[in-house]
């Protein structure tokens, strides 16, 4: 059920992140999307919404279209347990109180057509709180799988409609050397 008239409803299977499984080989990482002097510190598979809103063009107000405004998705280590939140800044908090924002550094189609793009963030820690996130310097979201822009039409008959679409990803924490 929608929570709200404004809220797009949008049907979906169950979304599964092959990381979530130890045995499922690393994604191979385009160039764009490598880093250089960085050091894989952890895998960290995340299932939840992308949350776009039906939105009015900044350079053509009569033309409307979905706009992304943030993630929503839980993090679990590799053996299935949650381990934090991933939301808007682009924002990781670790459940021991660590958190890193994201800045996009790069980005590149993913193999598959019904996954976001992948990418590539520059990682700054947010707040004073030592733990798992601390020494994380740079975010690969790779492995993805839906959170496409809806396929609903957009018009200004739906404007400030918003819609949460599944998706599964991978991030890869990486460290300096």
């Amino acid at each position: 059920m929608c929570p709200s008239l404004k809220t797009v409803c949008l049907a979906a299977g169950l979304l599964t992140t092959g990381a979530a499984q130890a045995e499922t080989p690393m994604a191979e990482i385009p160039a764009a999307l490598q880093a250089p002097g960085e050091t894989l510190l952890m895998v960290v598979p995340a299932r939840g919404v992308q949350i776009y809103e039906c939105r009015s063009r900044k350079d053509q107000p009569a033309t409307y279209e979905w706009a992304f405004i943030a993630p929503q998705a839980t993090l679990f280590d590799t053996a299935g347990r949650k381990i934090g939140d991933h939301y808007e800044g682009p924002t990781w908090e670790s459940d021991d109180g660590s958190r890193i924002t994201g800045t996009l550094k790069a980005r590149a189609d993913a193999p598959t057509s019904n996954g976001i793009p992948w990418l590539l963030l520059t990682a700054t820690a947010a707040g004073n709180a030592k733990g798992a996130f601390s020494a994380v310097t740079s975010v690969q979201r790779v492995n993805t799988a839906g959170g496409m822009t809806p396929k609903v039409a957009c018009t200004e008959a739906t404007a400030g409609a918003v819609a949460r679409v599944p998706y599964t990803a991978d991030y890869y924490f990486l460290g300096r050397r």
